[in-house]
């Protein structure tokens, strides 16, 4: 590949950029630049030409024409290999870029301001930057173009052990970075303009979660061994810093995609909760769920309530794993740990284990748009956020929840969200005693989840994602033991229903909000 003579440089986020330049001037690289980045070069004693000596024409427009001009556009697109090509550089004296380092204007910055007025998102759509990038990235075998800053360094390592040059390889992913560039900028743009309507009297903005553009440009942090099964191949997916997609795993095997899905469903589940928390998740419903004063307890208690399915689990906590919370775990084999940090006598335990996964995860915030793909096309949906506490149910039969069956209604409730539907939760005051999950009929699930229980279930809270749509389901978790219930309600037999739970001496409280988990 050819050396690189002249580079031309125009960046937004000036990060690292001095000593990048100041590298390739040591290796006899002639700088060209614009504005601001040349102004910075030339503070920090380089020799810089400005892009308005190159074309002959100053920056106009308040910057908005400098580097759109032919000079500038031959010298990067022509192709070394093909003479006619050269010979109309020669012809009108342009000088051949070998290298193009362009970052955009920051508009998604700028479009993340809530009440950023159309004008200034208009003013921080970049033109030249977009047409530097897609030039040089075309003529990929002869201009090396740069867009990100982290890749600085191994430019200049590889220049410094080549003579200047840069491998074929190096050419074509730095081209295929630079395409992903641009496609992201245009997606954020489209994606942003699209929730504002314009007529005659101004701009209305109209934002949500739900854009008219659904743009899913998110590049492949990571290929996984296989998909859920062996025969189907996977990868993970992520442009952000925070949630599952982008944990830090601090030990253990490779994650695999089903142990990632799991880990996020642990991870939202124990998000609910304020006090220390742990859950443990089997095939993405949780076997065990519970929140205490303390972590180890937290644990000890999730685990007590399938102490069977939690073999083989995937765990998280809301707080850091200590030595004792450690200790218990290490008694189990487990196939993952996710919370936000671990003590080191914890991790000193935990890592004694060869296989078993342990990741950290920052942030609680779920994303606001949940995305689905089925044949043909996606579904999205804003993200199940709300919730209810004693404040905002209604209580529907003649006998009220004691203050105890109340902590114990709100918890199952929380649990509940995040049980596949059908789903039926059995529990106490901040522990979840036994769960239905997923079955066609709402009998079903009431009946397996008291099945399964190998904790006593006199006098616990049951909690359903929906409605009862008859007394039956009622009936069922009465007879196992339940004394409170909490529901969505909305059935067209609410009346049976209440008059069940009359009957039955149950206290029953409507929400009026279903958790639907499909």
């Amino acid at each position: 590949m050819p050396a690189v003579k002249r580079a031309l440089l125009s960046v937004t986020d000036k990060t690292g950029l001095l000593d990048f330049a100041r590298g390739l001037a040591e290796l006899g690289c002639e700088l060209i630049s614009t504005g601001g980045t040349a102004r910075l070069l030339r503070e920090g004693g380089l020799a810089v030409k400005d892009v308005s000596e190159v074309t002959g024409f100053p920056e106009m427009l308040d910057g908005r024409v400098k580097t759109i001009h032919p000079r500038v556009a031959a010298g990067i697109l022509a192709r070394r290999s093909v003479p006619v090509h050269m010979a109309a550089l020669e012809e009108h004296a342009i000088g051949a870029i070998d290298m193009v380092v362009v970052n955009l204007y920051q508009f998604e910055k700028v479009a993340a301001k809530k009440d950023a007025p159309v004008e200034e998102l208009i003013e921080n759509i970049d033109i030249g930057g977009p047409t530097m990038i897609r030039a040089a990235a075309k003529n990929f075998e002869d201009v090396a173009v740069i867009t990100d800053a982290a890749d600085y360094a191994a430019i200049l390592a590889e220049l410094r052990a080549s003579a200047g040059s840069l491998s074929k390889k190096t050419h074509w992913n730095l081209a295929r970075k630079a395409y992903a560039t641009t496609a992201k900028y245009d997606a954020a743009i489209t994606a942003r303009l699209a929730s504002i309507e314009a007529d005659d009297s101004g701009f209305t903005d109209h934002p949500t979660p739900l854009p008219r553009v659904l743009n899913i440009l998110v590049p492949r942090k990571q290929e996984l061994r296989y998909g859920e099964n062996p025969h189907q191949s996977a990868a993970l997916y992520s442009s952000g810093t925070i949630g599952v997609a982008n944990c830090n795993q601090l030990h253990g095997k490779e994650l695999s995609y089903n142990n990632l899905v799991d880990l996020d469903a642990a991870w939202q589940l124990v998000c609910e909760f304020e006090r220390p928390a742990a859950s443990i998740i089997k095939h993405t419903n949780p076997c065990g769920c519970a929140e205490q004063d303390s972590l180890v307890q937290a644990y000890l208690k999730a685990f007590e309530a399938d102490t069977v399915s939690a073999f083989g689990g995937v765990l998280a906590f809301n707080r850091e794993v200590d030595e004792d919370t450690a200790a218990e775990v290490s008694k189990l084999f487990v196939e993952c740990v996710a919370a936000p940090a671990y003590s080191q006598k914890a991790l000193s335990i935990l890592a004694s284990k060869k296989n078993l996964r342990l990741v950290t995860v920052e942030g609680n915030v779920p994303d606001e748009m949940v995305v689905k793909s089925i044949t043909g096309g996606f579904l999205a949906q804003s993200a199940d956020l709300l919730t209810i506490d004693k404040s905002t149910a209604k209580v529907v039969t003649r006998r009220e929840p004691t203050s105890e069956e109340w902590a114990a209604l709100e918890f199952g409730w929380k649990v509940c969200k995040h049980v596949k539907s059908n789903a039926i939760v059995y529990a106490r005051a901040g522990q979840l005693l036994s769960s239905g999950a997923g079955q066609m009929s709402r009998v079903f699930s009431a009946e397996i989840g008291a099945k399964k229980s190998v904790l006593p279930l006199q006098n616990c809270a049951v909690a359903s994602d929906a409605f009862f749509p008859f007394p039956d389901g009622l009936e069922v978790v009465a007879k196992n033991g339940a004394t409170s219930v909490i529901q969505p309600g909305g059935s067209v037999k609410d009346a049976d229903v209440i008059a069940a739970a009359d009957r039955l001496g149950i206290a029953m409280v409507f929400t009026g909000l279903r958790h639907f988990r499909h």
